[in-house]
């Protein structure tokens, strides 16, 4: 079997310029189909086991029938564990961000049920309580997501705009983000992810997803990095202060968030 999370996956300097330009890349062949189906059954048990929702699509939210989401699942599994501490991806996320290395500030999975909903537009870093903008996720389809699936798709260059940054996933935003990158021209990349494909996204890179009109649930892992020195800010609403308390416990407001959730993953 190949499977290999550690190796040096090759960047190209037009890659890492691309990454700079759109706040955003997709990226093929990352990761083998052996590696995705080892690490990949166990991530979707976790989600299907671990999460909390029991309503049916119809009764629920938009936020909520966007997908089912369980965090740090590397604290429920050493298999998973060792998936979210792999190399590879952490140092794709270090030359991306062009920093001397990167740390864990949490993982994610997303299961999009069949019938789910749409993704709406946002930006992650909204939600986090972080001095700088040197944060990547690495969104890691588990098998390949056709474009009925609700693959995830960029607003190209949107990572500088200020309009939309104080809103939430919501019905709201995704209707006034949407129409702003319009207005401004951003265009809007989407597209099918391949078997292995991974995409990277700066926090404030906007973003969102189509429902999964296929039948066939659309499992991902997302894998959220941000820059070794990355300092703590005070939060600015309820929800970033919820994060500091679950992702970043005992660190402290202008220092290095260096706790035992937050490792170093890849340095130089």
């Amino acid at each position: 079997m190949s499977i290999d999370i550690d190796s040096p996956y090759i960047l190209t300097p037009p890659q890492i310029e691309q990454f700079k330009r759109d706040g955003f890349i997709k990226l093929k062949q990352v990761l083998s189909p052996d590696t995705l189906a080892h690490f990949g059954a166990e991530i979707t048990r976790l989600t299907i086991a671990l999460n909390t929702q029991s309503k049916p699509l119809e009764e629920r939210s938009t936020y909520d029938r966007a997908f089912l989401q369980v965090m740090n699942l590397w604290e429920q599994s050493p298999l998973v564990g060792r998936f979210v501490m792999g190399r590879r991806l952490a140092r794709i996320a270090a030359e991306l961000l062009q920093v001397r290395g990167v740390r864990l500030y949490h993982d994610q999975s997303l299961y999009k049920e069949p019938g789910g909903g749409i993704t709406p537009a946002h930006a992650d870093q909204y939600y986090w309580p972080l001095a700088s903008d040197r944060t990547i996720t690495a969104w890691i389809p588990l098998q390949a997501v056709p474009s009925a699936m609700g693959p995830l798709g960029f607003y190209a260059g949107s990572q500088g705009v200020a309009f939309g940054r104080d809103l939430g996933i919501s019905d709201e935003s995704e209707a006034k983000i949407s129409e702003n990158m319009a207005r401004y021209g951003f265009a809007f990349d989407v597209g099918p992810f391949d078997l292995g494909e991974v995409s990277f996204h700066l926090g404030w890179t906007f973003h969102k997803a189509g429902a999964n009109t296929s039948t066939q649930p659309r499992s991902v892992m997302t894998v959220i990095y941000m820059d070794a020195d990355m300092r703590l800010v005070p939060a600015l609403n309820a929800i970033q202060a919820n994060d500091r308390d679950q992702w970043c416990p005992g660190a402290q407001e202008g220092a290095v968030i260096d706790t035992r959730k937050n490792p170093v993953i890849w340095s130089r």
